[in-house]
């Protein structure tokens, strides 16, 4: 027994260790798992707590105390949007087709194919036709009496207008005067009671950067305020002779032409008239006429019904780099007269193509536009003196500023001398038969060469210069045979000018083009 009992304490003696170990292991995952109850229990806590504290924070939609960003323009939009109106033109009904002032058929020949079918199907000349909308724009009030300004774009074509106020009253308006050249117009609302106005301001004041308001209709839709900045001012966009516009990002769409551009104090700074687009859209590229400019107009077209300008009598170019390098002039500045109107003041006052005209009436001429603008505001009569260079010589001339008649006083030309970097000029010419001379209605003793050919991928081809053109000039001297241009393109050479200037009439206008050397 003692042996077995031995035995037997020997055999429960291996499994108190693992009794022993058993117990630990539960000890060790009971303390866990009371730490992990713990930890849940304090991450509930701080949940609630903070479930507790979003309850009992203010409510999101709370409004702020201040606005945030831009200040409101509400006020501004308020006070001068009954000044701005919607401008609706329409045309009369078609007349009745006719040939010659008689009515269709009887003005076409017996036997006309176009006879036999008016008479076949009754003519054109018998169908009613109807009013004709031409389009919508805008305008603003500038005098209680009913004077109003507007784009003579939007009215050009109009046989009635009628214009509408913010309130949907309308009135049938007249024009009283319109002009073309910077493409403005006033009417008169007659018969109305005193209607809110707007006074034309000034855009001296306005910076690049500052707030502004384009008002007006646009896509026929109503009264629409839009906002932006001013981008640039003086901008040419080769509208005509007088461009001068600022430059501003706020939407001018389809029927604001014609509308105030206002400043953040709701003074006319402008007037809205054209857009830069590839897709005819807005993009943030608009043009309005500053508001002197348009006050000087309106004050001409309200007192005559038309502008009166001075007019010089040439037609003039910019004098680019390429100019004044085949000049030798010092500087790219000053206006190139391409061509002198005949019976002009110019003509008198013995200015010729070719001259570069550096001063007018004591004032610089940095650029073409300084020169149609200083003549534009000169009364007819007035002498004035010219500074010009000819020659490489500084010369005095005075000149009596005559009136402008239909056209303009001075006409850009399409394009400025061409760029070029070809290796060579490229022109092969020949000289003006008697023939040629009469073909073209030039005097016998008119100068000038024919280019006969040019060169496929020649500095002259690159600059414009097509076969058939006459070269009437080369720098500021004529020429007559293909040996005086010969000569005179030697001589440029010579003096290490950059390019040759020619005289080119082309397509019946006459241009400087400056042609590089190779």
């Amino acid at each position: 027994m003692h042996g077995s009992q031995q035995s037997a304490a020997r055999g429960r003696s291996p499994r108190r260790p693992r009794t022993v170990a058993v117990s630990l292991q539960h000890d060790r995952v009971r303390r866990v798992m009371l730490a992990a109850a713990i930890t849940l229990t304090l991450g509930l806590g701080a949940g609630l707590a903070a479930i507790g504290n979003v309850e009992a924070a203010d409510p999101a939609t709370a409004p702020l105390e201040r606005p945030i960003g831009p200040p409101s323009f509400a006020d501004v939009a308020e006070r001068v949007t009954p000044a701005v109106v919607n401008v609706t033109v329409e045309q009369q009904p078609l007349r009745r087709m006719s040939r010659n002032g008689v009515p269709l058929p009887e003005g076409l020949p017996e036997g006309s194919p176009l006879r036999e079918f008016f008479e076949q199907f009754g003519g054109l000349g018998d169908m009613p036709m109807p009013f004709q909308r031409e389009g919508e724009g805008s305008g603003f009030i500038i005098d209680p009496t009913g004077y109003v300004v507007t784009n003579n774009h939007v009215i050009e074509s109009a046989d009635t207008i009628e214009i509408t106020l913010i309130d949907g009253t309308k009135y049938p308006a007249r024009v009283i005067g319109r002009d073309s050249k910077t493409d403005l117009a006033l009417l008169k609302v007659d018969g109305a009671p005193p209607l809110p106005y707007v006074d034309l301001g000034h855009s001296g004041e306005a910076r690049i950067g500052d707030w502004v308001l384009a008002v007006g209709n646009p896509f026929g839709l109503g009264g629409s305020v839009n906002a932006g900045i001013i981008s640039a001012r003086g901008r040419d966009i080769n509208s005509g002779p007088y461009d001068d516009y600022l430059q501003i990002d706020a939407p001018i769409n389809r029927g604001n032409s014609g509308g105030p551009l206002f400043d953040a104090r709701g003074r006319v700074i402008g007037v809205n008239t054209a857009i830069f687009s590839p897709s005819g859209g807005n993009i943030g590229i608009g043009f309005a006429i500053p508001a002197e400019t348009a006050a000087e107009i309106v004050k001409e077209l309200r007192d005559r019904g038309h502008v009166e300008r001075g007019w010089l009598g040439v037609q003039i170019q910019p004098v680019s780099q390429e100019v004044a390098g085949s000049l030798g002039l010092v500087e790219a500045a000053g206006v190139l007269v391409a061509d002198v109107l005949p019976d002009s003041p110019a003509m008198a006052a013995g200015v010729k193509s070719g001259d570069v005209i550096t001063e007018a009436a004591g004032e610089a001429m940095q650029e073409y536009r300084d020169l149609t603008k200083l003549i534009a505001g000169i009364d007819p009569g007035t002498e004035i003196e010219l500074k010009v260079i000819r020659g490489g010589k500084v010369r005095q001339l005075t000149v009596a500023i005559g009136r402008m008649p239909q056209d303009d006083l001075a006409t850009t030309k399409p394009g400025e001398a061409a760029m070029d970097i070809g290796p060579r000029i490229g022109l092969f010419l020949a000289p003006l038969t008697p023939e040629m001379r009469k073909e073209r209605g030039l005097d016998a003793d008119a100068p000038g060469v024919l280019v006969a050919q040019v060169e496929k991928g020649s500095p002259a081809q690159r600059a414009g210069i097509k076969a058939g053109s006459l070269i009437s000039m080369v720098g500021q001297e004529p020429v007559t045979s293909p040996d005086d241009v010969a000569r005179a393109v030697r001589e440029a050479a010579e003096q290490e000018r950059p390019s040759v200037l020619l005289r080119v009439e082309q397509d019946g206008e006459q241009r400087f083009v400056a042609v590089p050397f190779a």
